[in-house]
């Protein structure tokens, strides 16, 4: 069970990977837009939890190309900000879902591991 967090703010980063080890995931962090399409790329993770804003390139741009390569990939947009405009356009480009700030560590669980069994669901013949 692969997840990748893409967010700016480390702490969140460091919250939800320890949160999500703890429940025996294997997590990556990336830090910004490149990083995390290189951190696709290289670990290519089953889920993504997905910052909208971020400096230089934003969470939509990252999303749009993440879902041209790897159009398997769940991705789930967190924001802080919940702009209707924004999350249509994120919902129009293949996010999976989209959550807001602060956190509900017991919805963002049980949407990940929603995403996860809709992948593996998918696989059997």
């Amino acid at each position: 069970m692969k997840l990748l967090i893409v967010d700016d703010e480390a702490e969140i980063c460091d919250f939800l990977k320890s949160f999500f080890e703890e429940r025996n995931y294997d997590v990556r962090v990336a830090s910004s837009g490149q990083s995390a399409l290189k951190a696709v790329e290289e670990f290519k993770p089953q889920v993504m939890l997905l910052d909208i804003k971020m400096p230089g390139m934003d969470g939509i741009q990252v999303l749009s190309e993440v879902k041209k390569k790897f159009p398997r990939t769940k991705v789930i947009m967190v924001t802080a900000l919940e702009t209707r405009d924004k999350i249509e356009e994120c919902l129009r480009l293949g996010a999976d879902n989209y959550i807001t700030k602060p956190l509900s560590l017991e919805y963002l669980e049980n949407d990940v591991r929603e995403k996860l069994e809709s992948l593996s669901g998918s696989n059997t013949p």
